[in-house]
């Protein structure tokens, strides 16, 4: 069983329960090493000064920030735990807010909250009031001596706490230009407006996050295992076909038509290319049925005529 992150109290006004914080994700990437190519050994990272080039043991490595260019202020670890927060392992709920009430783009990493020993009650009755009031606890919870700000989430059985990130974090969407106004502002018909919720009525079912993988990640095991069985090269797979449709090079677009053909097909399909060789296929079937016409043999020219020579006379006159 996995280990906690830590151990302490989930606390809302004077009820306190006793929770374990425990990891709700795994790492599941391929991890690569740096090799050295002429002898297949592993490469190593030092930490070096950048002026001597001497490596720097790392009792010898502080902390600093960077205020201007190449001028430093080192900060002790004194400095730095002085900065964090005072409380420690506790989930502190500060205010409920809706459900709905927090949009996508904060939400950043989740973790579940599992009740300790005995304190199973308390773990049920924040979590079901939760659910039938449709509220969520907007928490502070210090995870390795950084606090974070926090929702509590009922999901199921379970109460998960994902960390939230703070507005300073988030781009302003207002400073990219999105287009705005009424549909009418773009041309849209009341009949490409139905068809496309038809297209996504179509198109919708029940979330099944097991359908869904990670198709490059597959892809990338099978030609390690390839190596391995034949310890050589393996050939590069052919590239995808990623032609564009015809209309990808220009905002003049029959959304109308594709609306239809994606419906007709229940999926989004592009539009396809005439193939290139039809018009040679064509004029070769054309040779093939015509019979050939018979050429025509030129008449021959009559022979020129030679003017017959006049014979001198011989005798004197």
């Amino acid at each position: 069983m996995a280990r906690p992150i830590w151990t302490g109290t989930l606390s809302f006004g004077l009820l306190n329960v006793p929770v374990s914080l425990m990891a709700a994700e795994r790492t599941v990437d391929l991890h690569f090493r740096m090799l050295d190519s002429r002898s297949n050994t592993p490469v190593r990272y030092e930490r070096v000064n950048a002026e001597t080039g001497e490596e720097v043991p790392w009792k010898e490595v502080v902390k600093a920030f960077e205020y201007k260019k190449d001028s430093y202020i080192v900060l002790e670890p004194e400095d730095i735990q002085s900065a964090a927060s005072e409380r420690r392992e506790v989930v502190e709920v500060q205010t409920f807010v809706d459900a709905d009430a927090i949009g996508p783009e904060y939400f950043e990493k989740p973790y579940v909250l599992v009740p300790g020993k005995k304190a199973e009650k308390g773990y049920v009755l924040f979590r079901e009031t939760l659910m039938r009031t449709g509220k969520i606890g907007i928490a502070r919870v210090v995870i390795r001596t950084r606090e974070y700000l926090s929702a509590v989430i009922p999901k199921g059985n379970a109460l998960m706490l994902v960390l939230l990130r703070y507005p300073q974090e988030l781009v302003d969407i207002g400073d990219y230009r999105i287009p705005e106004g009424a549909t009418s502002k773009y041309r849209i018909s009341a009949k490409e407006m139905q068809m496309a919720e038809q297209l996504i009525d179509s198109m919708s079912g029940d979330w099944r996050p097991a359908d869904y993988r990670d198709e490059f990640r597959d892809r990338l095991r099978k030609i390690i295992q390839k190596r391995l069985k034949s310890k050589g090269e393996v050939a590069t797979p052919p590239p995808e076909d990623t032609e564009a449709p015809e209309n990808a090079t220009t905002n003049v677009v029959d959304f109308m038509a594709l609306l239809q053909k994606s419906l007709a097909n229940k999926k989004r399909t592009p539009a396809k290319k005439a193939p290139r060789k039809a018009t040679r296929q064509t004029a070769s079937r054309k040779s093939a049925t015509t019979p050939a016409k018979k050429k025509v043999k030129a008449p021959k020219k009559p022979p020129k005529r030679t003017p017959p020579t006049r014979r001198r006379s011989t005798t004197g006159g």
